[in-house]
Order: structure tokens, then C-alpha cells, then sequence
């Protein structure tokens, strides 16, 4: 192999790509990238057996070959090199960088010693915007579960349909369900798909997709999802993400969404947010504050307390439906519910001291963020 290729481009791609690498001490093979060069683009691959990214780029291509290469190493490499020209080339399992005054040498592997990252057949598929599937990952990823006991609840569960994705995701403690609501794009074959993807894949892809505003290609198999950005000028791949699935029954969510509640408050949001980050300096242990919404009042009132500190409350002015309720939350899972409502007022759906509670956006039915409370007041 042998190519000259352009130092912020193969920055780009390997900053994408080398996310997923890490020392692996089992397996030393994943430390490292693959680079392939054939026609005129240099294709880079990673793989941690559970995702794997292959990313194209425009290069000249002298002589098409394959190396593997630890790929942080190379990083670094390239980071600190000048902008231009950079020269690539394999002889006897070794890469050599030359690039104006510099160069280096640098010890790879076979190419056959690189697992085989799987590919997905083309038939059942839907295109959707990137950047409107990476906005609705926001608001739900960080809610999964880190747990090996429960794997159903560690990733984000998604419904695709032809006019309706609905990503939801859980740690026993909260629930996020966002709807993207349009007529999608599909092959001939696509059939309604519901899935459980790894939170650590659809990190990875909000990194790669989240500055895009192009068609986003979702290809699905039983056991594996591909995602695949398009070239803006020809219809080869850009970048792809393949990722396992996670195995098991996603929980009955829709079970836990509250279909009527015994107290509802209409809110400001910034201020409620506000008044809630204030509470949290003198909040216990468990982050613990306590709301105690009162018709008569016509508002909530916020307290928390601390041996170390002592205590506060405030109130809130709002507008009150149903019975007084006191309930206490923490106070964390509440601000990234708040944190990801985009409106300016919100409603807030209490049911007593052991019911599952909802804070939801003013006039967007997209978004429902559930808390269960901590403990009865």
C-alpha cells in the first residue's frame, strides 16, 4: 500500500475511529486500526467486537494495499504534524510516514489478524436525518442503566416505523420516552423494527452524527443494526457504524407512564430549575429535596436540609390541579428531566409520595420524563 492523503483529512477519520480503541490486554489486535487503501480512497476500520466503524476517505492511492496499525499511537502522530500532504506506505508489515522533514517508521500487523467487522444486508431499511435522530438520542441516552444484572434496561430501546421513532430509556429510577414524529423514508421491504441499542453505541454515534444535516441510512438484521452516512456528491458510504444488539425484552414501559395524576402544576421552567439547583446546596446524602405543592397556595414549595449546612425553602408560584401533595425526589434526576425541555413552561404530575411522577414540556407531546420519588414525606 502506498498513498498520499491530506493531514486534516485523515485527522478527521481518525479521531472518529479511534474512540472506540483501547488497550486490551486479552486481545492485542484491538489496539489497533485498519487502513486500506484501494481505487482512490483509503478506508480506516475499528472494532471493539461489540461496534465497528469504517470511515472513507479521498486519497491518491499508488499502490492499494492493507496494514494494521495501533491506532492511538498514529493519532498522536498525525496531531502534531503540520497541515499537508501526508505520505503512507507499507512494506513488510511496517508504515512508513513521510511528511516535508519528517518521517517515521512505524511496527503493524498482518491485515488478516484484524477481526472481520460484519456487514448488514441492504433490504429492510429506513433514512432518517441525522441530525433529528441525534437530538433524540440526547435526550434519552444518558438515562440507560449501567448494570450487568438487568442488560434489557442497559441500552436505549427504539421503535422504528414509517411515520414514528419513539427512543426510550430507563434505570429503574427515571424513564425518558421521545417521539420523532414525519414520514419517513424506507426500502420496499422495510417492516417496523423495535430494538435495544447499546448505550455506548448510540454515544458513539451522537459523536459522529450530531454536526450532520444529511440522510442517515438505518439498515437492521436480528442481531445487529447498521447505521451509514452517504457521500454528499455520489452515493458511497461515508462512515458506518455497526453495532451489536442487546439481547432480551425490553420492559413494559408504557406501564410506568402515569395516565392520570392526583395533583398537576403548571411551572416556569427556568425558575423551577432554578429554585431546585438552590435547594440541592443544602440537600442530605441522597439528594434529597422535598415538594410540597398546596392549592390554596396556588404554587409548590421547595425545601431541603443538611446536618452539615442546615436548611431553606422557597416558593413558586404555578397553577395548581387536585389534591396538596408532599414528596420528596432527588433533586439530580430532576434537574436532567428540566435540562432537556426545550419550552418555557412545563407541567409537573405528582401521585402522592410513592406514585411515579412527570414533568413534560408546555405544548410538545413528544417528550415525557417519569422520577419516582425517594421516599414518602
Amino acid at each position: 500500500m502506498k498513498l498520499l492523503i491530506l493531514k486534516e483529512n485523515l485527522k478527521k477519520g481518525l479521531d472518529i475511529v479511534e474512540r472506540i480503541v483501547s488497550k486490551n490486554l486479552t486481545l492485542p489486535i484491538l489496539n489497533n486500526i485498519l487502513l486500506d487503501g484501494k481505487k482512490n480512497t483509503l478506508k480506516i476500520s475499528a472494532t471493539d467486537l461489540e461496534i465497528g466503524i469504517n470511515f472513507w476517505l479521498l486519497a491518491k492511492i499508488e499502490k492499494e494495499g492493507q496494514i494494521t496499525i495501533p491506532g492511538k499511537f498514529l493519532s498522536n502522530i498525525i496531531n502534531y504534524l503540520p497541515s499537508d500532504k501526508i505520505s503512507l506506505e507499507e512494506k513488510n508489515q511496517n508504515l512508513f510516514i513521510e511528511h516535508k522533514d519528517y518521517s517515521a517508521q512505524i511496527k503493524g500487523t498482518s491485515s488478516q489478524d484484524f477481526p472481520i467487522i460484519p456487514s448488514i444486508e441492504k433490504n429492510n431499511f429506513i433514512i432518517i436525518n441525522s441530525a433529528l435522530f441525534s437530538k433524540g438520542l440526547l435526550y434519552v441516552v444518558e438515562n440507560s442503566s449501567i448494570t450487568q444484572t438487568r442488560p434489557e434496561i442497559s441500552g436505549v430501546f427504539i421503535v422504528f416505523d414509517k411515520n414514528l421513532i419513539i427512543l426510550v430509556a430507563t434505570d429503574s429510577f427515571r424513564l425518558s420516552e421521545k417521539k420523532i414524529v414525519s414520514q419517513f423514508k424506507t426500502s420496499s421491504l422495510f417492516k417496523p423494527v423495535s430494538l435495544i441499542l447499546p448505550q455506548k453505541t448510540a454515544r458513539e454515534l451522537i459523536n459522529i452524527i450530531s454536526d450532520k444535516e444529511q440522510d442517515l441510512y438505518v439498515y437492521f438484521s436480528p442481531n445487529q443494526i447498521m447505521f451509514e452516512l452517504r457521500g454528499k456528491e455520489s452515493n458511497q458510504p461515508q462512515v458506518q457504524v455497526i453495532s451489536r444488539l442487546i439481547e432480551g425484552e425490553y420492559p413494559n414501559y408504557q406501564e410506568i407512564i402515569p395516565k392520570q395524576y392526583k395533583t398537576e402544576i403548571h411551572l416556569k421552567k427556568n425558575e423551577f430549575l432554578n429554585q431546585i439547583k438552590l435547594a440541592s446546596l443544602f440537600s442530605d446524602k441522597i439528594n434529597e429535596v422535598k415538594i410540597v405543592v398546596g392549592p390554596k397556595k396556588n404554587g409548590l414549595d421547595i425545601f431541603a436540609q443538611s446536618s452539615d449546612f442546615g436548611q431553606t425553602q422557597s416558593f413558586i408560584n404555578g397553577e395548581v390541579k387536585g389534591e396538596r401533595t408532599e414528596v420528596s425526589f432527588n433533586w439530580k434526576f430532576l434537574v436532567d428531566g428540566l435540562n432537556n425541555i426545550k419550552s418555557q413552561e412545563i407541567v409537573f404530575g405528582l401521585n402522592k409520595e410513592d406514585g411515579p411522577a412527570t414533568l413534560k414540556p408546555v405544548g410538545d407531546e413528544t417528550y415525557t420524563y417519569v422520577v419516582m420519588p425517594i421516599k414518602g414525606s
